[in-house]
Parts: structure tokens; C-alpha cells; sequence
């Protein structure tokens, strides 16, 4: 590849209008950081900053033919997994990326459109949970997105969280980075098999925001791209979510969006803080 091409990261993802996550938002960020997307479509919502009304997933084979012509184009650094819209779309996803087991792989699944689609049937669960994650690189999730994976039928007792991640990293998954959302917080805890090796936290602010983990997902996956290490890719990571997430603006009537450019119209005082307990995102807490 010549040496003035930035690194090149392959997305999977859904296309959501509104530019505030999915393929659009993954797009924004891995340009931002300095790579250039490319995209395969899982599938397209119907929504606007508040709601969604409609998903529709794309036929796997023309999955897994996209995926396949970009993979024999183009020198692929990273890939990431975002929203899936079925286990046959995921099952397709891991056929191809096995073929590519030197190449770092994010995982950030979606599950959060439940309620009123099929984006959390078991099925779709059971393939992530077998397919997916034991190639993956590093996986961002939720507790409950976690325990999900780890017990994806349901019909045995939970686990709990520690046992989820536990046995999440004995299949085969590398890292994985637990996001936890209070009140006006976020924590973001890393683990691998050698157990925490960082815990960051800070304010989030009072406003909804659209995006965070599709963010965090793309901003990791463009630093391994870029050559880092992945625990030091999650560092620097969570620093650009916080300016990204400090600058949030409202486009609309729903949610507020990250500005993923928020370097292009930054000023002095966008340093994060620290505050008494409360490390600033770079700020390791073991």
C-alpha cells in the first residue's frame, strides 16, 4: 500500500439517516481519526433523531459479496461488526472475516431496536455469541448485551457479569471493554484474560446522545489500524468519545449527536477534567 493511503477499515452496519449512528456515524469517526472507510450495509432503518420505525436487513449473500470485493481490492487494516439484522447476516459476516484472522476485529453489537424488531432473537444472539466473538479482537458492550452473549438461549439462570465476561474470553474473544451507563456517568472497564487492566470514567451530561458505542467501536478499530496496541487503543479512544460527547449538538427533535469533527472547531478549554475519584478518560483506575 502506498505510503501516502491512510489505513483502510472495513464497517458492518446498519444505514441509519440521521448520521447519528450505524455506517454514517462509523464513517464520520474512522475519517476523523485519520482512516478511510469503507462499508458493507447489514441492513437500512427508517428513523430520525428520536425514533425508528422500520429495519430491514439486506440478504446475506450480498453481504458477504460486498464484504469479499472490498477484501480483494483493497489492503484491509481493521474491520468492525456494528448492528446485525439477522443470525444468517452474521453467519455470513464470520465466514468472511475468518479468512482474515490477522486483521483486528471490533465487535459493538446492537441490540437496543428490541422492542419493536428482531435485532435481539435468540438466534441472532446464539450466532454473535459462537461466530463472532471468538474471532474478535476487542468487544465493546453493555452488561446486558454481555450476559446476553454469554447466555443467549436464556433458558438457564444468568450468569453473572464477571462470569459472562469470564467465559465470553475463554471462547476465544481477546478484550473486552463493559460499558456502564448512570445517571450522569459513564464507565468503561477493560478486561482480558489477565482480568482489569483499566477502569475510565466521567460525566456524560443530562442529554440523550445517540451513537456512543458505534463511536467508541469506530475510534478503537481506526487506532489499531493506525498500529496501536489495543489497550492503548482504548485509552486514546475514550479521550476522543469525551470531546466527541462535550461537543454534542442537536440536529433535530430527538436525541443530541457527537460532533465526531469536534477538532475542527475546538478551542483551549477542551481538555477533559479530573475531579476528586474521577479519572478523566485516559486516566487508568485499577
Amino acid at each position: 500500500m502506498p505510503s501516502d493511503t491512510p489505513p483502510i477499515v472495513l464497517t458492518f452496519g446498519l444505514s441509519d439517516p440521521t448520521g447519528g449512528s450505524g455506517l454514517q456515524a462509523d464513517l464520520m469517526t474512522l475519517a476523523s481519526m485519520g482512516c478511510h472507510g469503507v462499508s458493507v450495509l447489514t441492513g437500512y432503518t427508517v428513523r430520525d433523531s428520536a425514533s425508528c420505525d422500520e429495519v430491514t436487513g439486506l440478504d446475506p449473500e450480498v453481504v458477504a459479496t460486498q464484504a469479499r470485493m472490498l477484501l480483494e481490492d483493497m489492503p484491509i487494516a481493521a474491520f468492525k461488526v456494528g448492528a446485525c439484522t439477522r443470525a444468517e447476516v452474521v453467519s455470513a459476516i464470520a465466514e468472511v472475516v475468518a479468512d482474515y484472522d490477522d486483521i483486528p476485529l471490533i465487535l459493538a453489537p446492537d441490540f437496543t431496536l428490541d422492542d419493536e424488531h428482531v435485532l435481539a432473537a435468540d438466534e441472532l444472539r446464539e450466532a454473535i455469541a459462537d461466530l463472532l466473538a471468538p474471532q474478535t479482537t476487542l468487544l465493546v458492550a453493555d452488561s446486558a448485551t454481555l450476559l446476553a452473549l454469554a447466555q443467549p438461549d436464556g433458558d438457564a439462570e444468568a450468569p453473572s457479569l464477571d462470569a459472562a465476561i469470564s467465559h465470553l474470553l475463554s471462547q476465544g474473544c481477546e478484550y473486552i471493554l463493559s460499558t456502564e451507563t448512570g445517571t450522569h456517568r459513564l464507565v468503561n472497564t477493560l478486561f482480558s484474560e489477565d482480568g482489569q487492566l483499566r477502569q475510565d470514567m466521567w460525566d456524560r451530561g443530562a442529554h440523550r446522545i445517540m451513537g456512543i458505542t458505534d463511536t467508541l467501536g469506530a475510534a478503537i478499530a481506526a487506532l489499531l489500524a493506525n498500529g496501536q496496541e489495543p489497550a492503548e487503543a482504548v485509552r486514546e479512544a475514550q479521550e476522543y468519545l469525551y470531546q466527541a460527547m462535550r461537543n454534542a449538538f442537536r440536529p433535530g427533535m430527538g436525541a443530541y449527536l457527537p460532533d465526531r469533527f469536534f477538532w475542527a472547531r475546538s478551542s483551549d478549554d477542551d481538555t477533559p477534567p479530573a475531579t476528586g475519584k474521577d479519572a478523566a478518560p485516559g486516566e487508568a483506575r485499577h
